[in-house]
């Protein structure tokens, strides 16, 4: 273990980070427009037609933060300008082809052809966080993009008798699907805290700030203390919603540690910009949840999701499932001074450059199986950008200067 690198290090962090961008750049910029979404364990591309919103906004993120990040470490002039250019090419791809007449955005796409076009608040939640990350970055013309962002999802998502996100609505606006899920909402907060970041408009921390106490609090008493993911139409608890199913992409059953600890992270960053005493607790209480149910002592790693009784119901180790928590592990150290969570942090890190980190092509592997088995050799389908590891790397050095 001497051999380990020091994982708290902001040094071992900005290293970490340069490492993984450099599995996906400059090889994902596709010189037609936006980025390539698929790439095998060495960085083959096996797709070059098919964009997933959520990938398509995920890059803009990678290279807003990896620009800010060159331009704050002093980084050649050339590498400040690949970075910046590589987000503008990743904004006009987003107008361009994703965003409809409707004011909708394609959620799938090949080409010329739009294989899905439903609207998704998780998807919306996404283009604003590319949106404000893109604004923080200096690229000015964004900022009114995401005002826009904020208004179509306040007149076609929100559901102001609750207080959260509608989840899905038809590609005409006109058909509102029944389901209500936890996760557009939970990246909604995510987005709605970079928008004030990036704007100082206190509506979008307001906002960010109602749906973290009406999940976290309200939502999370329906279920024992915890984050249910699946609701019905007025959010009472759906038990059975995908049960048969509990491998679904976007939304498996069970309960998921991993959104359960990227909730506490959510909440430690409200708690910064403004404290309010339920916070820290609640974001204590979800993490320690998480981690006494989901920890794996026999091969290490937080498994991706468990039951009603707290058995592990899926054993798989997903990369951002770690890259959240150690996130959030690290918050919980500074903001509480308990030494335990910094114990965490290091065993999530240990058990990451162990086995999901990929040491010699960069970036991480996607799914592991319990016990650390590859289940392919597709690090990167769409959807997965490393967005999640290099922004919790980002996360714990903004951390480390509190």
């Amino acid at each position: 273990m001497s051999s380990l690198p020091d994982f708290a290090s902001p040094r071992f962090l900005k290293d970490h980070i340069q490492t993984t961008l450099g599995f996906y750049h400059p090889r994902c910029l596709d010189p037609k427009g936006g980025f390539f979404h698929f790439f095998k364990d060495d960085g083959e591309i096996y797709d070059k037609d098919t964009r997933h919103l959520v990938s398509s906004t995920r890059f803009v993120f990678n290279y807003a933060k990896a620009y800010q990040a060159a331009a704050a470490n002093n980084a050649s002039a050339s590498d400040q300008q690949a970075y910046l250019d590589a987000t503008r090419h990743g904004l006009r791809y987003l107008r361009e082809r994703h965003l409809r007449e409707n004011g909708g955005y394609v959620w799938l796409l090949s080409q010329d052809q739009n294989l899905d076009e439903t609207n998704h608040c998780y998807g919306f939640a996404f283009v604003m966080l590319a949106y404000a990350t893109a604004y923080k970055a200096g690229v000015e013309e964004v900022k009114p993009w995401i005002e826009e962002t904020f208004n179509t999802m306040e007149t076609h998502f929100w559901d102001a008798e609750f207080g959260l996100y509608k989840d899905e609505i038809s590609p005409d606006w006109q058909t509102v699907s029944p389901y209500r899920g936890q996760n557009a909402n939970m990246h909604s907060c995510e987005a709605l805290i970079a928008a004030y970041d990036a704007t100082q408009s206190p509506k979008y921390l307001e906002r960010a700030i109602e749906l973290a106490h009406n999940i976290c609090l309200r939502q999370a008493k329906l279920a024992g203390g915890e984050i249910w993911e699946h609701y019905t139409t007025n959010w009472q608890v759906d038990w059975e919603y995908n049960k048969d199913d509990p491998k679904n992409l976007f939304r498996p059953w069970g309960f998921q540690p991993g959104h359960q600890t990227e909730w506490a992270k959510l909440l430690l960053l409200i708690h910064q910009r403004s404290p309010q005493a339920w916070l820290i607790p609640t974001a204590q209480h979800l993490f320690d949840r998480a981690w006494t149910k989901s920890w794996d002592k026999t091969h290490g790693g937080l498994c991706y999701g468990y039951d009603l009784e707290g058995q592990v119901c899926d054993g798989d180790k997903y990369f951002w499932v770690q890259a959240e928590s150690f996130a959030a592990a690290a918050m919980l150290a500074i903001y509480t001074k308990e030494d335990k969570y910094w114990e965490c942090y290091q065993q999530l890190w240990q058990y990451s450059w162990s086995h999901m980190i990929d040491h010699y092509h960069g970036a991480w592997f996607r799914i592991l199986t319990q016990d650390n088995q590859a289940i392919d050799n597709c690090k990167s389908p769409a959807g997965k950008t490393d967005y999640h590891t290099m922004g919790a790397c980002y996360e714990v050095i903004e951390q480390l200067k509190q």
